[in-house]
């Protein structure tokens, strides 16, 4: 009878602990919605009446670049819509013309993701990485060598697939079958931290590992007349990269596992070592994608463009004979949001530039920096990689940073002498930090997310403390000391 009357009661409680959820996700929701009017009409006042010497198209270029902002951080808005908004925006206003927005949909960034996506789908169907993997796993004789292998696998999967959510949904079922073979709950956790750590470190070495590196390169051909290619980002990123990638798998060794666990055999279950042969579409599949990536690497030679390229290769991936999955199906695959959002971006970033909105952003801050006499190249430098490494915490999505950063920080710290495109490079390689919480980065979200989660919140900041020391240190000394020996930017 106790039992029953009770049962109201505990009803009630969790109806009341649900409205009171409820009530307090509203009231957040409220105060952002107030910040982010009181931070748009203090902007709206500053810029339109307090700033002199700007031109009308500044000013609206400005105020929408600022809105933008505070709808991806305050807000949290989904990152396209707001950037298509603020590129129509643009258009309407006058700050840019209208066939600027039409454009963007055909610039050759837009077509060399577009291709890499359609190479992925076709990637993805053939079930190649998977069995790249299971042809390693006869030597993985120990959780150690396991990592480190499975590290340099990832790794090598930026040059081929330009979208790190991608590669996450490429990887999550090696990362399943593994982690149901080990039956260990300590190693599926470091495991799964590997693995969108991993992608999201390997990024940086490649061109085309992240959209953002795409925007960069775009500021970069506007502001110098000169972008890097395929090869020449590599030589430049390629180093810090990989370095990263492997201190981030030795702290989760020896930071997240024993000794015991490190000696580990990883286990025979879930089939793992019965390796099925390479079958006819995998091979011919494998061998469009090295010769793509050749192209790439060898693109100062033969002067064919990477859109080209790419798009050459994703219609021989697409033909029956080649890997059975038909071009509809590819595209099916592609991420057409990020691509919209990969052009209201560029829309952005044009409007800054030929506004001339950029350069007074530079002006201004670099008169700031003068008085204060900080004008070594090492501290102007440290500064915009400490800025940009932090900035995952406010911008969640990592081609937004590079969209906001390269304008706000590169740019105008180049006025002290510093080169902007050392600077761009920089901020666009500390933007891809995202190991401090779970919503800066899809592969985090993805992994984190899944039912059981890989890892939790603790997990992620644990090995972002140990990893953030090394990340900044090894790209300041990559830009101060090893950047000016290659003398890339020079030779163009």
């Amino acid at each position: 009878m106790a039992h029953l009357m009770s049962l109201p009661m505990t009803n009630s409680k969790k109806e009341l602990t649900a409205v009171t959820a409820t009530e307090a996700t509203v009231s957040v929701r409220r105060l952002k919605q107030v910040v982010a009017a009181l931070l748009i009409a203090f902007a709206a006042v500053l810029v339109f009446l307090a700033i002199d010497g700007l031109t009308m198209p500044m000013r609206a270029t400005l105020f929408i670049f600022f809105s933008a902002i505070v709808a991806w951080t305050v807000l949290e808005l989904p990152e396209t819509p707001v950037a298509l908004t603020g590129a129509i925006a643009l258009a309407v206003v006058g700050a840019i013309a209208e066939d600027v927005v039409y454009r963007s949909l055909g610039n050759d960034i837009i077509w060399l993701l577009l291709s890499a996506f359609v190479i992925t789908g076709v990637l993805r169907n053939v079930g190649l990485i998977e069995q790249v993997t299971a042809r390693l796993m006869p030597g993985m004789r120990s959780i150690r060598r396991m990592f480190w292998m499975l590290t340099l696998l990832t790794f090598a999967t930026a040059f081929i697939i330009p979208s790190t959510s991608a590669r996450a949904a490429i990887l999550m079922p090696v990362y399943l079958g593994l982690s149901a073979a080990i039956d260990n709950s300590r190693i599926a956790r470091a495991l799964g931290l590997l693995f969108p750590t991993i992608i999201l470190l390997s990024a940086g070495a490649s061109l085309i590992g992240a959209g953002a590196h795409l925007v960069a390169a775009g500021f970069l051909s506007r502001l110098t007349g000169a972008q890097p290619d395929f090869l020449d980002w590599l030589v430049l990123a390629g180093p810090f990269s990989l370095a990263t990638c492997l201190i981030a798998c030795a702290i989760l060794l020896h930071v997240f596992l024993t000794k015991e666990e490190r000696d580990m055999a990883p286990g025979g279950k879930a089939g793992l070592n019965r390796v099925a042969p390479f079958s006819r579409q995998q091979i011919a599949v494998a061998c469009v994608v090295f010769c793509t990536v050749l192209m790439f690497a060898t693109q100062s030679v033969h002067g064919i463009g990477m859109a080209l390229i790419g798009m050459a290769a994703a219609l021989i991936l697409c033909m029956p004979n080649v890997s059975g999955m038909a071009l509809k199906a590819a595209l099916k695959t592609v991420e057409w949001n990020l691509l919209l959002f990969m052009a209201g971006t560029l829309v952005i970033g044009e409007a800054l530039i030929e506004t001339g909105t950029a350069q007074m952003l530079a002006d201004r801050l670099v008169a700031v920096f003068r008085q204060s006499l900080i004008t070594a190249p090492i501290v102007i430098i440290s500064f915009a990689v400490i800025a940009a490494t932090f900035s995952h915490l406010i911008i969640t999505s990592r081609t937004a940073r590079v969209t906001v950063l390269v304008p706000a920080f590169a740019l105008p710290l180049s006025g002290l002498g510093v080169d902007p495109a050392t600077l761009v490079m920089v901020v666009t390689l500390a933007s891809g930090f995202c190991q401090m919480t779970m919503v800066s980065a899809k592969p985090v979200v993805l992994f984190g997310g899944m039912e059981p989660a890989a890892f939790t919140q603790t997990d992620l900041r644990k090995l972002g403390y140990f990893l953030l020391p090394p990340f900044i240190f090894l790209l300041i000394l990559s830009a101060t000391l090893l950047w000016p020996m290659l003398e890339i930017f020079q030779k163009k």
